[in-house]
C-alpha cells in the first residue's frame, strides 16, 4: 500500500494528535507508525488495539446478522473511540480492494484535541489510502 507514511504523516497534523498508525488486525502488527506510543513502544500498541479492533469487526454484537457492507467489501464496523481521562482512541477501518484488516489509529490529547475533526478527516486518509 503506497502512501502509508505521508497519511500517517497528515493525520499527525491534526490538533492534539500524539501518534499515529496503520495497524493490521489480523496480525496485530504495525505497517507504520508515526509521533508516540501511549506505552512508548509502537509494537505493543498495534498489538493491543489489533485486539480491540479484532473483536468490534468479528462479534455479532457490534455487527449483527444482515448488517454488513453490502458488497461484502470489509468489515461492519466504520470507527471505533475510546476515551481515557487523558485522550482519545479513534480506530478506522480501511477497506481495501483485498482481503485485508486494517485500521488507522490515531491518538489523541483529550485537551488539544477535536474528536470531530479527528473522525472526519480519519475517514478521508482512510479513502484516500486506498486509492494510492
Amino acid at each position: 500500500m503506497p502512501g502509508i507514511d505521508e497519511c500517517l504523516l497528515e493525520a499527525m497534523a491534526l490538533p492534539g494528535a500524539r501518534g499515529a498508525a496503520l495497524v493490521d488486525w489480523s496480525s496485530g502488527l504495525a505497517l507504520g507508525t508515526a509521533g508516540e506510543s501511549p506505552v512508548g513502544d509502537h509494537e505493543t500498541t498495534a498489538a493491543e488495539t489489533a485486539e480491540l479492533a479484532r473483536a468490534a469487526a468479528e462479534y455479532e454484537s457490534f455487527a449483527p446478522d444482515g448488517t454488513e457492507a453490502q458488497d461484502g467489501a470489509g468489515p461492519p464496523v466504520e470507527d471505533l473511540i475510546v476515551t481515557t481521562r487523558s485522550g482519545y482512541h479513534v480506530l478506522r477501518f480501511v477497506e481495501t480492494s483485498f482481503d485485508s484488516s486494517v485500521f488507522l489509529h490515531l491518538w489523541l490529547d483529550r485537551t488539544d484535541g477535536n474528536l470531530a475533526l479527528a473522525r472526519h478527516r480519519l475517514r478521508a486518509l482512510a479513502e484516500e489510502l486506498v486509492l494510492k
